[in-house]
């Protein structure tokens, strides 16, 4: 089985920035897609960004486009969530994810494998 281990997560200021880390057990980590999610009290888990396996190609969502940041170290088999510019509304929950076969980036059922999530809190 693969484990997932998230840490970065804190309280910070409106238009400051944090960056997620998610260590992934196992050696086989490059053969795996990566995503980031992220849940609001009350609210359903949504996607924030994916990568893939080569770490070639990437995708974010609308909502953070041009703030965050995926990346990942195959190497050290670990996957980056850089957040800048952040805002009150990204205060969530936010959980990595790695799927095993070929997926929609922003599937959540695609996802095999999910870390406990890490707390983000902006304050305005």
């Amino acid at each position: 089985q693969v484990q997932l281990i998230e840490s970065g997560g804190g309280l910070v200021q409106a238009g400051g920035s944090l960056r997620l880390s998610c260590a992934v057990s196992g050696r086989t980590f490059s053969s795996y897609g990566m995503g980031w999610f992220r849940q609001a009290p009350g609210k359903e888990r949504e996607f924030v960004a994916a990568i893939s396996r080569s770490g070639d190609s990437t995708y974010v969502a609308d909502s953070v486009k041009g703030r965050f940041t995926i990346s990942r170290d195959n190497a050290e088999n670990t996957v980056f969530l850089q957040m800048n510019s952040l805002k009150p509304e990204d205060t969530a929950v936010y959980y990595c994810a790695a799927a095993r076969y070929r997926a929609i980036f922003g599937r959540r059922s695609d996802y095999d494998y999910w870390g406990q999530g890490t707390q983000v809190t902006v304050s305005s």
